[in-house]
């Protein structure tokens, strides 16, 4: 199961800025009155309440039940109710339309491969209104290729541990990450380890734009760095923002 024993540590190890730059990017391309907002993969719903306290009717989906409670926990912390729905982001039959689709932060590189790309792409479609938004991002080929592979990172704090080891795979343009936590049993002082593998998966610029275009998407604009430039080759994100 994705995000079992990561969600409590999710946000701890995710940079706010990230949420906050996407919370700009979001307001120079989504009005505020045009109607409800999905955040597909909404996670521990971090980027939900800022858009929600930005003025946004926000709703959220995840495929992660504990992710969807440590949302709800957030919500009675910060007074605030926001619809959430567990559930599959390729099948969204049981939701309504929007005006605006957000998924973020690689949400969509978890799908296993191109049919389950172009599965979300044409269900984001169909929730959408006439004219509605649907804003993503995913890794670049550079991150994928270049940077993950053997890739590492540590963090460590009084009660807990994590490491994070990014591995290649035999897939192109795929990679897996191994995720360690040391977590402190606070009545013996002793650590228990826990283990999980996390598999993303992306796919060249031309192959997002043409299954979009399939989906029917026909405005596409791609960018880099929360839209500030174009895609070079050493962009480590691309940023989609798509008109219906």
């Amino acid at each position: 199961m994705i995000y079992t024993t990561f969600a409590e540590l999710y946000d701890e190890l995710m940079n706010p800025e990230m949420y906050h730059r996407w919370v700009q990017y979001f307001k120079q391309r989504v009005c505020l009155d045009g109607g409800p907002v999905l955040d597909l993969g909404c996670g521990s719903a971090a980027l939900t309440l800022l858009l929600k306290q930005a003025g946004y009717q926000m709703e959220g989906l995840d495929l992660s039940e504990e992710m969807l409670s440590l949302a709800s926990e957030k919500m009675i912390g910060n007074e605030s109710f926001i619809p959430l729905y567990q559930g599959d982001m390729t099948d969204l039959r049981a939701l309504g339309k929007y005006n605006a689709v957000v998924s973020t932060l690689d949400s969509l590189c978890y799908l296993a491969d191109e049919s389950e790309l172009q599965l979300v792409f044409e269900q984001v479609y169909a929730h959408l209104i006439s004219s509605g938004h649907f804003l993503f991002d995913v890794h670049s080929l550079y991150q994928v290729d270049e940077v993950f592979p053997d890739y590492m990172y540590n963090y460590q704090d009084e009660n807990e541990a994590f490491l994070w080891h990014s591995y290649p795979t035999d897939v192109e343009h795929a990679v897996e990450h191994e995720l360690t936590f040391f977590v402190k049993e606070q009545e013996t002082g002793s650590y228990q380890r826990l283990s999980e593998y996390h598999y993303e998966r992306t796919y060249p610029l031309d192959v997002y734009v043409k299954l979009l275009k399939k989906a029917g998407f026909d405005r596409i604009d791609v960018s880099a760095d929360f839209g500030q430039s174009s895609v070079k080759e050493n962009s480590v994100r691309w940023f989609f923002s798509c008109t219906k």
